[in-house]
């Protein structure tokens, strides 16, 4: 199967079996390490330790209410009206 993808050696299955060089070696360590985190962290994320949201941890006797100030109407917040707006029929 090593002669069906170029390596021109029929022995072993993917080629030739000698001596890993460092970028073979380092390709197995990062795999290995990214299935460990990966493992890892689907446990952790499947096993929460508690599940509290933000608002949980509000005590409720410090939150306070603002009283809100009346809108003040369109006819107050602008005395002078040059606008043209008026004047389009409906």
């Amino acid at each position: 199967m090593g002669a069906a993808f170029g390596t021109g050696s029929a022995g072993s299955l993917f080629g030739s079996s000698g001596s890993a060089n460092f970028l073979s070696r380092s390709t197995a360590v990062a795999a290995t390490l990214f299935f460990i985190t990966s493992l890892s962290l689907t446990y952790i994320y499947s096993h929460p330790a508690q599940q509290e949201g933000v608002m949980d941890k509000v005590n409720p006797a410090t939150t306070q209410t603002v009283p809100v100030a009346p809108a003040a109407s369109p006819a107050e917040t602008s005395p002078v009206d040059d606008s043209k707006s008026r004047d389009i029929p409906k």
